[in-house]
């Protein structure tokens, strides 16, 4: 049984629907209702609370049994929807809460919604090279996304601890739902409009499918991976952006003319992460 916290928010009503096609007992967390016909147990649990945080992930009544793994995708999604010193306090407060409860129930299973944020969005200060990766060191910018590196931070000392726990922070681009997609084509009027993520997204779909592939990786202890989409959201080339917007960015190797400029090569060798969505297909 898998228990998805945030289950009512955009990536996880993808989640919870992508888990229970695919043969998974899932249980709902969420302080926000349960969307209509999701057709899942749910529970109404604040997380930053530590006790209904033990509570949605132990044997509260009949629907809960046996719980495998957890989902935790509640948070604040996102820097300016509330202020900073909240948006970090509910952040790391609930992170910290899962992986606790779930050490002490003895789950080993944790995938959870870290952010691309870390990675020095919104480029103000341009990235250190592209396609952006894993490998340099974070580079929060805003609250939000340092109470994301910290949760990553946080992990590998859970891992350290008990080193059969699998923590995996998924570092999220902008997740888009498919209904989204017609906004995309006005986006090439304005280059610098959506540079501060290199021009990325992924498709609500691909995200539940990461955090499927994820649970089911057979690898342990801490890691992050970016998850995007193949492509970008712009129909002009990548090159001809670059040299516009960050003339002064190394790029590592040749570019193909729309592929991501957020790398997703880790999350497709390890996880086995291959995108099935694009914008380009409607």
């Amino acid at each position: 049984m898998i228990v998805v916290t945030g289950s009512s928010g955009l990536a996880g009503r993808f989640v919870v629907a992508d888990l229970k096609a695919h043969g998974y007992d899932v249980v709902a967390v969420d302080q926000a209702p349960q969307p209509a016909g999701q057709g899942v147990p749910f529970f109404r649990a604040d997380v930053t609370d530590f006790g209904q945080t033990m509570a949605a992930l132990s044997a509260v009544d009949e629907r809960v049994r046996g719980v495998t793994g957890i989902v935790h995708l509640a948070a604040i999604p996102a820097p300016g929807l509330a202020p900073n010193h909240v948006i970090f306090d509910v952040n790391i407060r609930s992170t910290y809460n899962v992986f606790e409860a779930a050490r002490v129930r003895g789950i080993k299973e944790v995938v959870w919604a870290s952010s691309e944020t870390v990675l020095g969005l919104p480029f103000e200060t341009p990235p250190p090279y592209v396609p952006v990766d894993e490998e340099y060191r974070p580079r929060p910018e805003t609250a939000y996304s340092l109470s994301k590196f910290l949760g990553e931070e946080m992990a590998k000392e859970f891992c350290r601890w008990d080193p059969e726990m699998k923590i995996f922070g998924l570092r999220f681009s902008n997740i888009m739902p498919p209904e989204r997609y017609a906004e995309f084509p006005a986006f090439d009027a304005d280059a610098t409009a959506r540079k501060w993520n290199l021009w990325a997204y992924i498709d609500a779909r691909d995200a539940a499918q990461a955090v499927r592939k994820a649970l089911e990786s057979p690898l342990k202890g801490a890691e992050a991976f970016i998850i995007a989409n193949e492509d970008g959201v712009m129909s002009r080339p990548n090159d001809a952006l670059l040299d516009e917007v960050f003339p002064g960015v190394p790029r590592k190797r040749p570019l193909t003319e729309n592929e991501s400029l957020l790398s997703i090569d880790k999350a497709k060798r390890l996880l086995g992460y291959a995108p099935e969505h694009s914008w380009r297909k409607g």
